[in-house]
């Protein structure tokens, strides 16, 4: 009678060699430039803001006068 018990271990090397070639391939693109590419940021910026006018501040009500003392 011949041994038929299953095993996982091919799929297993199967995944982690998938694994393995699939972080070459990223360490490869990262290492060698590729991939996403800087952005060149400009050496100056100009910017130019007109804003409104501000509406004119009312005049502030006069305080009254002070009460006279009272003589004692």
């Amino acid at each position: 009678m011949a041994d038929e018990s299953k095993s996982s271990t091919p799929w297993l090397a199967f995944l982690v060699g998938g694994l393995v070639v699939a972080v070459a391939v990223i360490a490869f693109v990262v290492y060698s430039g590729g991939g996403l590419s800087k952005p060149q940021i400009p050496s100056s910026v100009e910017v130019d803001v007109n804003l409104p006018k501000a509406p004119p501040i009312p005049d502030a009500p006069k305080l009254p006068d002070a009460p006279m003392p009272t003589p004692k």
